[in-house]
């Protein structure tokens, strides 16, 4: 979305950016593209007096914007993307707050235009103060060349500092992913060992001797519980069995919640967006189970994880149950997918205080070992 004094150069430009494989539509004031790497691209171009309200409109969802404009009927105005109007006369538009501000609402942040609980909030003046990205000073879910990672364990713990963050876990696969070079107990204590020695080494961060241990098919445990009693941080995750009947998936879940030694069920759905769906949770009993025993739950900030998902974080939000939002890094670029666990947590509405992660050094080591 764009306000130019010359639409005609802005959309020449737009149609020559060299990514543009296929030009769909265009026009004075809306061009549409396909980009090389298949992903579709939109340019309108607005007067600065509609930029406001456009933006709310396209922005969206359908089913926040289908209450907004009733909401303003009701006071005798209309909205559409050009504006606020009173019969023929513009009330608002140029910024998303004047569209907000002329039907009585505090402006909403994009993440929560969903129609569930916004409106209420709002109304109430009690909107959350949403998460940001610079709030999280851990990250408790990545990979070293010890599994399947592509970066060593001072490579890791290195970058993580560089980006500010104050702990982290190194959790690399237990021995059920073999595909992954999975750790038997043996391997696994010997890592842990290479993990202190470099926490020795590098000052400035914690480094948490962590594990990501599979909930076997047969619902146990993929090492056992004296080994797993010897990590700072566990990790439980489903890996395999993904389809097995919800009965199964669940008592795997719930031992694994059961166990004294599970800190966090890490991508609890399992799924990979687009290419393997999600395996059949009665997330009610799920996340009852984990609020009683005090276990955190995961929101894994992958793109191609956002697991859990939003709907299912902010019912854990209502719970109390602590959210870690972590990165699942296999490379120290893997860092960079922060950016996509903090917007899922902000479309549950979370807020700082509701994720364990964001939590400094001194308090989050609280959280250890408390079961």
């Amino acid at each position: 979305l764009a306000v130019a004094a010359q639409s005609h150069e802005l959309m020449k430009r737009f149609l020559a950016y060299p990514e543009v494989k296929e030009i769909l539509a265009q026009g004075p004031s809306r061009a549409s593209v396909r980009l090389a790497a298949g992903i579709q691209v939109d340019l309108r171009v607005v007067p600065a007096e509609s930029f406001g309200a456009a933006l709310q409109y396209f922005t969206g969802s359908k089913e926040h914007n289908v209450v907004l404009r009733q909401r303003a009927k009701d006071l005798g105005l209309k909205i559409n993307e050009y504006g606020v109007f009173r019969g023929d006369e513009s009330v608002a538009g140029r910024t998303e707050e004047e569209v907000y501000a002329a039907v009585g609402l505090p402006w909403i942040p994009p993440e929560l235009r969903e129609n569930r609980r916004e409106f209420e909030w709002a109304d109430n003046r009690q909107l959350p103060e949403l998460l940001l990205q610079t709030d999280i000073l851990g990250d408790l879910h990545m990979h070293t060349t010890a599994s399947d990672g592509a970066a060593t364990i001072t490579e890791m713990a290195t970058a993580a500092k560089a980006r500010g963050l104050q702990y982290i876990a190194i959790t690399d696969h237990s021995k059920r992913v073999s595909m992954a070079n999975g750790l038997d107990a043996d391997r696994l204590r010997k890592h842990w060992q290479e993990i202190r020695r470099v926490r020795e080494q590098i000052s400035g961060i914690q480094i948490l001797c962590g594990i990501e241990c599979d909930i076997l098919e047969d619902a146990t445990m993929d090492l056992p519980d004296e080994v797993l009693a010897e990590a700072d941080w566990v990790v439980a995750v489903l890996h395999y069995g993904l389809r097995q009947p919800r009965e199964q998936i669940m008592q795997r879940l719930l031992n694994a919640i059961s166990n004294p030694n599970v800190d966090v069920i890490g991508h609890p759905s399992g799924r990979l967006i687009g290419s393997r769906p999600a395996a059949d949770i009665d997330y009610s009993t799920f996340l009852k189970a984990a609020a009683d025993h005090g276990v955190m739950l995961e929101i894994n900030a992958s793109p191609t994880r956002l697991d859990l998902d939003d709907i299912q974080a902010a019912a854990a939000k209502d719970l109390g149950i602590p959210i870690v939002i972590d990165t699942d890094s296999h490379s120290t670029n893997g860092f960079e997918s922060l950016v996509y666990g903090v917007g899922q947590a902000r479309r549950a509405g979370l807020t700082r205080n509701d994720v364990a992660n964001a939590k400094p050094w001194s308090e989050f080591q609280k959280l250890l070992h408390r079961r």
